[in-house]
């Protein structure tokens, strides 16, 4: 199954329901900061945005609320934005890379851990 695209607003939502498990509207709404908080019927819509997208299921109903938890990995969704981003350079990470490089993302401790996974893929793919 093809993992759903997602956009800021739905990142955040879910980003509330990765931390704190399962929520109902209300309460994924009051994870926002009260400067910044979308209001409660963006939150509503968005929420059912992801459920039609099969990001989030309802687990329970509670008078009249819904129960919501999130139906996507945290690293499915980030793989999905990866994917995307790299689409956008034609597959290729060079130019990433380079530029979490200049920008000083990337550092020498990240290049060697990168090492290790390719090491041992590297292994796993010879054994088979």
């Amino acid at each position: 199954m093809r993992k759903p695209k997602l956009t800021k607003l739905e990142l955040q939502i879910m980003e509330a329901l990765w931390n704190g498990g399962s929520s109902s509207i209300r309460a994924i709404q009051e994870t926002f900061p009260e400067k910044d908080r979308p209001a409660y019927t963006t939150i509503q819509t968005t929420v059912y945005r992801l459920e039609a997208k099969k990001a989030v299921r309802r687990v329970k109903k509670i008078g009249n609320f819904h129960i919501f938890e999130a139906a996507v990995t945290r690293d499915a969704a980030q793989r999905r934005l990866i994917d995307d981003l790299l689409a956008l350079f034609g597959g290729r990470t060079q130019p990433v890379i380079a530029h979490l490089i200049e920008s000083g993302n990337l550092t020498l401790k990240d290049v060697k851990e990168a090492e290790k996974i390719l090491r041992k893929l590297e292994r796993t793919d010879q054994a088979q």
